[in-house]
């Protein structure tokens, strides 16, 4: 099972809004389970460059089924570096978590244009507001 559009769409929204009430400029990317972009937003005052980092941790939240900052853990413990996975798209990088519905996988949420650790708590709050409406995690 894979995120649908409005769902994907809905979490873009969300995250838009958390951000927009802080008067903070990000990018949003939902992909599928297999890394593929479903829904993007860009707010206006967002670079560029947030939008190739916010699709780059959704797909590498869904693709690994962990956040992406645990990927970065993971490599710099083992002194491994992206390269490891012979994937361009992977990154260590802190803003990616997977979707989850009855504890599966069915996407991947990436957020960019703050810090890391900011655009991680952005798209777990995200998440979390749209599971308490509409998903069973």
């Amino acid at each position: 099972m894979d995120i649908q559009y409005a769902e994907a769409r809905s979490l873009v929204k969300t995250a838009i809004a958390i951000a927009n009430k802080d008067n903070l400029a990000v990018s949003v990317a939902v992909v599928d389970s297999h890394g593929d972009l479903v829904a993007y937003g860009r707010m206006d005052g967002a670079t560029v460059q947030s939008g190739v980092l916010a699709k780059a941790k959704a797909y590498t939240a869904a693709r690994e089924r962990i956040p992406s900052s645990e990927l970065g853990k993971w490599a710099q413990k083992t002194g491994k570096d992206m390269g490891y996975w012979v994937d361009p798209e992977i990154t260590g990088m802190a803003g990616g978590v997977p979707i989850l519905a009855n504890k599966q996988v069915i996407g991947g949420m990436g957020a960019s244009g703050l810090s890391e650790e900011n655009d991680e708590q952005l798209v777990q709050k995200a998440i979390a507001a749209f599971n308490s409406n509409f998903i069973d995690t």
